[in-house]
């Protein structure tokens, strides 16, 4: 189910709400609300497709099982193949669903093999579920963590705020705000902040992001014809699209936890404004980059072993957030670029920050946009051709199938969009790099006239704006 839809704003969240708040009057003892929440959660992951229901709860089974066993046992010769066990069984389901076919694809250029292609339907957010489980199923092994029953290690996998793309939260931050007995009553302090994160959310992905879409995919389908002005366009505005597309769905994730009274962790913090690699990692998808930090720097033996073994690290972990982000060639080309650019940092880090802050967010923010072009294109061609039209100096006009994304309903003053979409560039860098994130604002928020009227008014107008509904971008990782 999506959140930019009519049945999850006019039905399903509303309802959810309601009957969970409903069942949370009954005593403390009876923990309904949390059997509903979990199936509730069940039918926002199949609604779009049942046949994904049976692979989760089945993780879900055997990931609780296996921790279970860990934390009786405190003979590590025990926990250990325990431990194994479950990384090969959530790694092997992962590769399985996500990276059979590339596997299979590259063998069969390179070693003239004749692996089958199974061109398997990805399982909605299955590499953010099998990252949360697998910080729990570790934990285990290291006897960190407490032994829930299976509704609250249920409840912890499947909230559906955050089930299909993040962030990946950890056990400790979330099961004991549902055991909090004030936290089953209805919250207006909550509700409202939540509400209000809610609706800039949706506008940030309905309004904002999806316009920015439609010009970057008439863009990149046409790559190796853009002139030096049209490949800066689409290279920022993907850059300018995927930044309000995810910091939508985290002010979505955010405010719908918030309504329920569960403070999801902050996973977006403004990430434009870096000055740097590093601090840009430290903005951006904060949480896989805590997953990664956690479970693959650190056991590789993190900054401790000397400069030439943090380089390796660094280029390991980057190396696997591209491999985590998708299937492909690019996607690890773009995570050995961003390795390489934090090695360098890591290094030179001594000159780099001796410069003026304003040429240091420029190299970052240049470097973020050249990177994003590999994220984004589906092949090396069309990488390279927007690459080198950004740097040949042909200016020409900007063509209408690209401009046309920012006209104004019903067509209205036509030979103007240009000028449109250079406000929508301008307003949009400007909310990035000038304006409070939603996570501040939330923090601030207090239930004025105002804020309700804005409420209400962008909830209004992305109802209104739903014809052509799509996916948040991260929902495909």
């Amino acid at each position: 189910m999506l959140f930019n839809s009519y049945v999850f704003m006019l039905a399903f969240l509303p309802l959810t709400l309601l009957i969970y708040f409903l069942l949370g009057r009954l005593p403390a003892r009876i923990q309904l609300n949390k059997l509903f929440l979990v199936l509730a959660s069940f039918v926002f992951y199949g609604y779009n497709n049942p046949s994904y229901v049976p692979i989760i709860a089945a993780s879900i089974l055997v990931n609780y099982m296996l921790s279970q066993l860990m934390l009786r046992s405190e003979r590590k010769a025990i926990r250990l193949p325990l431990m194994l066990l479950g990384l090969a069984l959530n790694l092997g389901v992962l590769f399985y669903f996500k990276y059979h076919d590339f596997f299979a694809a590259n063998m069969n250029a390179f070693f003239g093999t004749n692996l089958a292609l199974y061109q398997l339907a990805l399982p909605l957010g299955i590499s953010f579920f099998t990252f949360q489980q697998l910080s729990y199923v570790i934990d285990s092994y290291r006897r960190t963590v407490p032994r829930y029953n299976i509704l609250d290690y249920a409840l912890f996998v499947t909230f559906f705020p955050q089930l299909v793309a993040g962030p990946i939260v950890l056990h400790s931050e979330i099961v004991p705000q549902f055991a909090d007995e004030k936290n089953r009553r209805f919250n207006f302090d909550n509700f409202a902040p939540g509400l209000y994160a809610f609706a800039l959310g949706l506008f940030k992905k309905v309004i904002v992001a999806d316009t920015f879409g439609a010009a970057v995919t008439a863009g990149f389908a046409d790559a190796l014809h853009l002139n030096t002005v049209e490949a800066w366009f689409v290279a920022i505005g993907y850059t300018l699209q995927l930044y309000f597309d995810f910091s939508g769905y985290c002010d979505v994730a955010t405010g719908v936890g918030l309504m329920f009274n569960i403070r999801i962790p902050l996973n977006f913090n403004s990430p434009y404004k870096s000055m740097n690699i590093r601090e840009f990692w430290q903005r951006w998808h904060i949480t896989l980059s805590r997953f990664l930090t956690s479970y693959i720097y650190f056991p590789l033996g993190g900054s401790r072993k000397g400069m030439v073994r943090t380089c390796v690290n660094l280029m390991v972990v980057f190396l696997a957030s591209g491999l985590w982000h998708g299937a492909g060639w690019l996607f690890l080309l773009w995570g050995l670029m961003h390795g390489a650019a934090s090695v360098l940092y890591r290094i030179f880090r001594r000159q780099y920050d001796s410069l003026h802050p304003a040429l240091q967010w420029l190299l970052t923010f240049t470097f973020v946009i050249v990177a994003w072009v590999f994220f984004r294109a589906t092949s090396m061609a069309d990488a390279l051709a927007i690459l080198r039209s950004m740097l040949m100096m042909d200016f020409g006009p900007i063509r209408t199938s690209i401009t046309s994304a920012f006209a104004l309903p019903g067509g209205f003053r036509s030979g103007y969009n240009a000028l449109f979409m250079m406000a929508w560039y301008a307003l949009s860098l400007i909310a990035c790099l000038g304006m409070k994130n939603t996570y501040e604002k939330t923090m601030a928020f207090r239930p004025t006239l105002f804020n309700a009227v804005m409420t209400v008014g962008l909830i209004l107008y992305v109802t209104l704006s739903l014809s052509n509904v799509s996916v948040f971008l991260y929902f495909n990782f």
